[in-house]
């Protein structure tokens, strides 16, 4: 299996995800349900109001990371990722999920804010952290393995 299909089984669907932000030069870390996609964006859902909204419009920079089982020994990614935030009534519909009925009501509640994060390097661990892999992508799009270690 290659390693962009490993990385896929870990990120597709949603998943519960670190999400890391910078707060002041500080960072700030919090849990959120991301769905990855194949390819390699990862949605989620918050308040427009929210620290990450006002954190990610200073600095787009974020770090996520997603464990992929039930075991320990289950692999999990790193991914290096912009962060970016959507308020348009499109991207809104496109991304509704039933499960944000509770927070949100409806898509076109103004408070509802779609981030997608595009990954641009992931770091995939496998199973029992016995190897390391980096995939990255450039501007082409084209998938690379930088580095392998046992």
């Amino acid at each position: 299996m290659s390693l962009t299909e490993q990385i896929r089984e870990v990120i597709i669907g949603p998943h519960p995800a670190a999400v890391a932000t910078l707060d002041d030069n500080q960072p700030a870390v919090r849990f959120m349900v991301l769905t990855g996609f194949p390819d390699m964006t990862l949605v989620g859902a918050t308040m427009k109001s929210s620290k990450k909204v006002e954190q990610l419009k200073k600095n787009p920079d974020t770090a996520l990371s997603i464990w992929s089982g039930k075991e320990m020994s289950d692999p999990f990614v790193e991914i290096k990722a912009k962060g970016k935030i959507y308020e348009d009534i499109a991207t809104k519909r496109k991304y509704w999920n039933p499960m944000f009925e509770k927070f949100f009501k409806n898509p076109e509640n103004p408070e509802f804010v779609v981030l997608v994060f595009t990954a641009s390097e992931i770091t995939y661990y496998g199973k029992n952290q016995t190897t390391k892999e980096i995939w990255t992508t450039a501007f082409t799009g084209i998938d690379m393995k930088l580095s392998s270690s046992d």
